[in-house]
């Protein structure tokens, strides 16, 4: 009786431990000494300044900005991205007394309690996962002309990106506007519908109530997204409807139901430079994070501190 409960211990305790020890974590390590770049970070709630190892940063950059679920090529593609937004405004950035805040003003970070929060269970294996992939492309920045680019992304695309100068003030050689097909087979937010009731949309929008809602688009960029709109005769910018509104981005159609405003978005995010979720549908299409990036930023290249 004896043997027969040791042998069903065996065969419990064995399988148990063997599964233990192939799941087993290593920690990936970075490495530093005292010639190591660092970057001062702004913590928004607190205003602390974080002297940070760079790309320590931008684990925590990639860890806030992109799922750590996403294939491992979109994220190398994500970490080049930001390590280059980040050497841009360190360059940029010189009169302040940090080179980068912790929000979406400048790119999200989190630290090591932030992300246990986060992850909770998950931590170690979604943070090595982040660590390789900045590992992988350790010092890597995209340079266009040999100069560090402004790379600019956002979550999800229309189906095109956007040129620069048609959301922002100024035109960037690269920053022009690509197809991007692969958001609407793997992103949630790719088209969303939201509806309120006709008085909170004019109260939100600060107009006076009535009951005929007429919208007119008077401004559109060249790939559909809204720049100027009539809303019962009253221009505004399409800019202010989608914050007052909190929309997902400026590709919207209003419509009235009845005593109700049904609104549909395409997209998530300005639309400028890399679509996140474009890099995780070429990922899983097979492309590396070189042509992802080489993709979405154009004519450039990418390089070594």
């Amino acid at each position: 009786m004896k043997k027969v409960i040791l042998i069903c211990f065996l065969m419990i305790l064995i399988p148990y431990i063997m599964v233990n020890y192939f799941m087993r974590i290593d920690p990936v390590r970075f490495e530093y000494n005292k010639h190591d770049q660092k970057i001062k970070v702004k913590r928004e709630k607190t205003g602390e300044i974080l002297e940070l190892y760079f790309e320590d940063y931008i684990v925590g950059v990639l860890s806030g900005e992109m799922p750590a679920n996403f294939e491992i090529e979109a994220l190398k593609a994500q970490a080049v991205a930001a390590r280059s937004y980040a050497l841009k405004k360190m360059m940029s950035n010189k009169a302040e007394a940090y080179d980068v805040v912790d929000t979406v003003a400048n790119q999200v970070y989190l630290d090591e309690g932030e992300l246990k929060e986060k992850w909770k269970e998950n931590y170690a294996k979604n943070l090595n996962k982040i660590k390789k992939a900045v590992l992988e492309t350790k010092g890597e920045y995209i340079s266009y002309h040999g100069e560090v680019i402004e790379a600019f992304f956002f979550s999800t695309s229309t189906g095109k990106t956007e040129n620069s100068e048609e959301v922002f003030s100024s035109a960037r050689p690269y920053l022009k506007s690509v197809d991007s097909l692969w958001d609407a087979e793997v992103s949630p937010v790719f088209q969303v519908e939201n509806e309120l009731s006709l008085s909170d949309f004019y109260t939100k929008l600060s107009l006076p109530y009535q009951e005929k809602l007429s919208i007119e688009i008077t401004k559109q960029t060249s790939t559909g997204r809204i720049k100027k709109l009539k809303i019962n005769g009253q221009e505004r910018e399409a800019s202010e409807v989608y914050q007052k509104l909190n929309l997902r981005s400026t590709f919207f159609t209003i419509t009235q139901v009845g005593s109700n405003v049904h609104i549909t978005t395409k997209g998530y995010g300005h639309g400028v430079g890399m679509s996140q979720y474009g890099a995780q549908g070429m990922a899983k299409k097979g492309y590396h994070y070189q042509d992802i990036i080489k993709h979405y930023y154009q004519g450039v290249e990418i390089k070594k501190v």
